[in-house]
């Protein structure tokens, strides 16, 4: 079964709204859930399975454009600023996270606007997650500036995270 969330307010996203939002729609999770998270949707993601009790573990996950370190290019808008300052300045356990993540998968592209390349370090180093660098999709976003409607990376990795 495939879920894809509407989480509350996503013109202003806060972790007190959308963490509660996802354990409720995720349900039960165990090693036979897998999650794929972009943007913004990874930080919720990555907090979700922080707070699994300790013997409980998920299958993997698939991180596209997800971000632990900064973002460039806000807009110059003080809610925009507000919200990100908000995700990236409430810490985050990243070895209880990978203590619950059996598999992980981080995709970048190399000309993403707003997540840098750098942010690929806490992703391998503290997550183990295998690192996938596409080419020219922006924010995969499928806006007029990148043009991203379709990502098979993401769909092949997918199916290697659930049948190796």
């Amino acid at each position: 079964m495939v879920i894809i969330p509407q989480l509350p307010k996503p013109e202003e996203p806060r972790i007190y709204n959308w963490l509660p939002e996802l354990i409720k729609i995720a349900g039960e999770i165990n090693e036979n859930t897998f999650f794929v998270g972009h943007s913004m949707g990874n930080q919720v993601i990555i907090r979700l399975i922080e707070s699994l009790p300790n013997n409980i573990s998920v299958g993997g996950a698939v991180f596209v454009a997800g971000f632990l370190k900064r973002l460039t290019n806000l807009e110059d808008d003080d809610i925009v600023r507000d919200v990100v300052k908000h995700w990236l300045e409430t810490p985050i356990d990243l070895v209880k996270v990978q203590s619950h993540l059996l598999k992980a998968v981080a995709i970048f592209s190399d000309n993403d606007p707003y997540v840098p390349m750098d942010n690929q370090d806490l992703f391998r180093d503290q997550l183990n997650a295998k690192i996938i660098i596409e080419h020219n999709k922006g924010h995969f976003s499928g806006n007029d500036s990148d043009q991203t409607f379709n990502l098979p990376i993401v769909l092949e990795t997918i199916n290697e995270l659930i049948n190796p």
